[in-house]
């Protein structure tokens, strides 16, 4: 039979050694929860950074690239349009 002395080491052992290992499970719980809050947010953020990219892409007014194909538009060309259908063939 172990003596009393022993006893009380085992224990304080044991109790100790829970003890480490409820602190490191809790550390370790609280880092893996700050991870996914942040892989959460950045994710969030990159979704915003692209919907303001295709809002602009969006909202900027195009400019007119070219001739304008349109008889009836008032600026048309037949001149500058009838060259730029020649260049493209």
């Amino acid at each position: 039979m172990a003596s009393s002395g022993v006893n009380v080491l085992r224990y304080t052992a044991l109790i100790t050694g829970i003890g480490y290992g409820l602190y490191r499970q809790a550390a370790i719980s609280t880092q893996e929860r700050i991870a996914k809050t942040d892989r959460e947010y950045h994710a969030k953020s990159d979704l915003i950074e692209k919907a303001k990219v295709e809002w602009i892409k969006k909202t900027t007014p195009r400019e007119e690239i070219g001739v304008i194909s349109n008889p009836d538009d008032p600026k048309f060309d037949l001149e500058a349009f009838l060259i730029t259908q020649m260049g493209a063939k």
